[in-house]
């Protein structure tokens, strides 16, 4: 019998996005969930019209893409009981046509393995360069790895014997639920196969702005639950986000109560770190000078988005979704 696969898209007024999605999905799958997270442009009905399984989710419980992939594949489990892999994408990504195929084949093969991804590309990554760092920021490593992104292929029974995704997690949600499926001895694997095609839609500094500082929010949390030993997932770059973010600067003004304006050529450091990471770069000198610039500057949008962890934690509130588009 043949090793059924179901797919669990979600999103929010992707309109033409959503519909380059699904119906990428036409072939490969034996069932598609759709996950609504209260869109106006009419997607529910776009998708259902396309064959597509829709759930609308409750918006009376605060949203995660998390608890929106968990309640898909909870759909999935109920159509499709005999359902082995399950395929997790967002729905402003279009599915290469030998993904499906190429990761199944790479599970059967290797059962040692629990989740498998490929090459996410950005559909326009030369209209922005916002864009662009999203693209070089997909192109991870191939072979074994430490997590996945949105979209990935995973075994169901490892899946579900770790529970699924945290539905509490406002970001970070993958690489979290990765660090539970090797702490049960389970691999995860990026193949040298292209994926999906994604629409950032990033054309706007406020835009990058808030997606650093929902990074930054996510290293903290992500250090806060994993960052003992011997996983530490997250602290270095929580800790980079504080030291650059937050440590040099708080010296800087204290160099220069102490010394006067002479203090100021400590700033110096951020365009020589920007320069020591733009050397270190394999891409061409735009794409490293590019990527080295907003790596410094990152730092600081994270360290924003750590304070935000605190406060809420502190607090014992619920953290807000940090939206960027």
């Amino acid at each position: 019998m043949a090793m059924q696969t179901g797919v669990v898209v979600i999103g929010r007024n992707e309109g033409q996005r959503l519909e380059r999605c699904l119906r990428s999905l036409a072939h490969g799958a034996d069932k598609v969930v759709y996950v609504d997270s209260g869109s106006s442009d009419g997607s529910q009905q776009l998708a259902a019209a396309l064959g597509v399984e829709v759930l609308a989710l409750d918006m009376g419980t605060p949203f995660t893409a998390a608890r929106a992939r968990n309640e898909g594949f909870a759909v999935l489990q109920r159509l499709l009981p005999a359902m082995h892999w399950v395929q997790f994408v967002d729905g402003d990504c279009e599915v290469d046509a030998c993904w499906l195929a190429t990761a199944q084949a790479f599970l059967a093969a290797h059962p040692a393995v629990a989740v498998v991804c490929g090459r996410r590309r950005e559909r326009f990554a030369q209209r922005s360069v916002y864009n662009l760092l999203c693209d070089l920021e997909w192109d991870t490593p191939i072979g074994e790895a430490k997590a996945c992104g949105g979209d990935a292929l995973m075994r169901v029974d490892a899946f579900v014997a770790v529970s699924g995704f945290r539905p509490d997690l406002i970001a970070g949600e993958e690489p979290e639920l990765c660090v539970r499926l090797r702490a049960k001895g389970w691999k995860i694997w990026r193949l040298d196969a292209e994926m999906t095609l994604h629409d950032a839609d990033m054309t706007r500094f406020s835009q990058w702005w808030r997606r650093s500082l929902r990074a930054g929010h996510a290293y903290a949390e992500g250090a806060y639950l994993h960052g003992q030993p011997p996983e530490r997932h997250w602290l270095r770059e929580s800790r980079r986000a504080w030291v650059w973010g937050l440590g040099i600067p708080v010296s800087i003004v204290l160099a220069c109560l102490l010394v006067g304006g002479w203090g100021l050529g400590l700033l110096l450091i951020y365009p020589l770190q920007a320069m020591r990471l733009a050397q270190r770069g394999n891409r061409s000198p735009r794409e490293n000078w590019l990527q080295a610039v907003f790596l410094v500057l990152g730092k600081f949008p994270e360290m924003l988005g750590q304070l935000k962890f605190l406060r809420h934690r502190l607090a014992a509130g619920k953290a807000a979704l940090i939206e960027y588009k």
